[in-house]
């Protein structure tokens, strides 16, 4: 898989469970195909939003399985690894057997290392296969320049994702490396940073509101890149604000949110998710379905104007 082809939109699937909390194979298969129908131009599974920290390893080889007969090479696959090292490790090469095209490396396990100890973490997991790897920055695991600027020795490395939003820092790495990694937005709504993310060198980021409205995405990034300020400002205060507003509620709900959305435009997902997390309440579902049935009026899916 060519790395230029992660730019713009990126699908990150949810886990669906059933209501015995069961592994939905069948609702995975389903959702993955209808992001890449709607045009998404990765697929990235068993990551935060697909509850990588609450899934088994056997799930996690189904969930690859489910992914690489969905995707059919016609988009990226990349898989999260991450936790304890030894579990990266076995993740990283389980994704590469199944034939995933990369992965995502996750915060490793509760601990805050020293960056001699964030590298050693890193590089133990990108030397272990041949895949593309991506760093994503946030929460105990932040990069100073010099630890990003030496794992830049290993080819597998095609990018960084920034969770952390210290856009002095993006900067500084934006200017120091360029092209040599691809820069992709992984704040939480991601959509609200992008106008800061995208003049710097990030032209991609992980979407959230594209698990159940990919067509609102589209628009809001189309409308972005061609300096659209007026439609940004207009998606922002009809659908994206008002999500925002719910998302920010709870501790979360930046997973149980999404698959209340799925529900809500009929998506085969339940709001099942697993402890710690919790489902959506009810007045907050209501408040998000409202949202919805408004964004579907005055944005129909088959009548976006790009």
């Amino acid at each position: 898989m060519q790395t230029n082809k992660l730019t713009g939109i990126l699908g990150f699937p949810v886990s669906p469970f059933d209501k015995n909390g069961a592994l939905d194979e069948h609702a995975l298969h389903r959702n993955i195909t209808f992001l890449i129908e709607e045009g998404l131009e990765a697929i990235f599974v068993a990551c935060g939003a697909g509850e990588f920290h609450a899934i088994s390893k056997a799930e996690y080889g189904a969930i690859l399985d489910v992914a690489v007969d969905a995707t059919q090479k016609r988009v990226p696959l990349y898989t999260g690894v991450g936790g304890n090292i030894q579990d990266a490790l076995s993740f990283a090469r389980l994704s590469e057997e199944k034939g995933a095209d990369g992965y995502l490396i996750l915060p490793p396990y509760l601990i805050n290392g020293e960056q001699n100890g964030l590298r050693a973490y890193l590089s133990a997991i990108i030397e272990s296969t041949s895949l593309h790897a991506i760093v994503y920055q946030r929460d105990n695991a932040v990069l100073e320049g010099d630890t990003l600027e030496s794992l830049l020795v290993y080819p597998q490395l095609v990018g960084l994702k920034d969770g952390i939003g210290n856009m002095e820092q993006n900067i500084e790495f934006t200017q120091r490396f360029g092209e040599r990694l691809l820069w992709l937005n992984g704040m939480p709504m991601a959509e609200l940073t992008m106008p800061a993310y995208w003049p710097i060198g990030f032209h991609s980021y992980s979407s959230a509101i594209s698990n159940y409205i990919p067509h609102i995405s589209r628009c809001f990034f189309e409308a972005l890149k061609r300096g659209d300020h007026e439609a940004v400002r207009t998606l922002y205060k009809d659908v994206l604000l008002p999500i925002n507003v719910i998302r920010r509620q709870k501790k979360g709900y930046a997973v149980s949110l999404i698959k209340a959305g799925m529900e809500i435009v009929g998506l085969p997902v339940q709001e099942h998710v697993r402890a710690p997390l919790v489902p959506v309440e009810k007045s907050h579902y209501k408040q998000l379905a409202q949202i919805l049935e408004n964004a579907h009026k005055k944005y129909p899916r088959n009548h976006i104007s790009l």
